[in-house]
């Protein structure tokens, strides 16, 4: 029987706590988006936050695009703010707490354990 789950304890501790950070990630977007939104809320701005949750939710059910969709989630805070600032320096502008979870968050998602799982189990 296929069971859907959004977390999967069975799975590497790094695809683990990668799933959580996602999920987390989109918790504290989504609080962001609803205590500053002056203008109401854009499809744009939802669309990497639900990106994160199906990406998180695909890995957690062993999907290969789960796994390619969450990778693609935590690098785009660097893409967005390398197109954002105008000397293209990536990390420019971000708090450091943040700028520690975004580059554990793709620490995780990258590792070899992570890698290797993902090409031997994932569908």
């Amino acid at each position: 029987m296929d069971r859907r789950r959004w977390l999967n304890p069975s799975q590497p501790q790094t695809l683990v706590i990668g799933c959580f950070l996602l999920y987390i990630n989109a918790a504290f977007a989504i609080l962001f988006l609803l205590s500053s939104s002056f203008a109401g809320v854009r499809g744009v701005d939802v669309l990497p936050i639900a990106a994160g949750v199906a990406g998180a939710y695909g890995i957690a059910n062993e999907r290969r695009w789960g796994y390619y969709l969450a990778v693609a989630v935590a690098f785009l805070p660097f893409v967005l703010a390398a197109v954002i600032n105008g000397n293209h320096n990536p990390f420019g502008g971000a708090d450091p707490i943040t700028l520690l979870f975004e580059i554990a968050l793709i620490a995780l998602l990258l590792h070899p354990q992570s890698r290797h799982y993902q090409k031997v189990w994932f569908k």
